[in-house]
């Protein structure tokens, strides 16, 4: 994963990178052999979402530093905006 998120601005015009997001809620469940983290961040309405093969730490209450993109999901037949994380790393 790149460390420098500048690189991966310049390279996709979809990014966004915020700094010092606190996060609200923190939850992870397992999809098979991936462990999809759901994150609700202080000021959003959307989850951000980001797969791992390992379980992450909880950072609930903490700030990060990420780089994500929107997606639109179908559940249930309705569209919901999702943010889909890239990179995350403690602020």
């Amino acid at each position: 994963m790149p460390s420098n998120p500048d690189k991966l601005l310049k390279k996709h015009q979809q990014l966004t990178h915020s700094e010092m997001l606190k996060v609200t809620s923190h939850v992870q469940r397992s999809a098979g052999e991936w462990i999809i983290n759901t994150l609700m961040i202080d000021g959003y309405d959307v989850p951000f979402r980001f797969k791992r093969k390992k379980a992450y730490r909880n950072v609930t209450g903490q700030r990060v530093n990420m780089t994500y993109y929107p997606v639109v999901e179908s559940v249930g037949g309705i569209d919901m905006e999702i943010m889909n994380v890239v990179r995350i790393k403690i602020a």
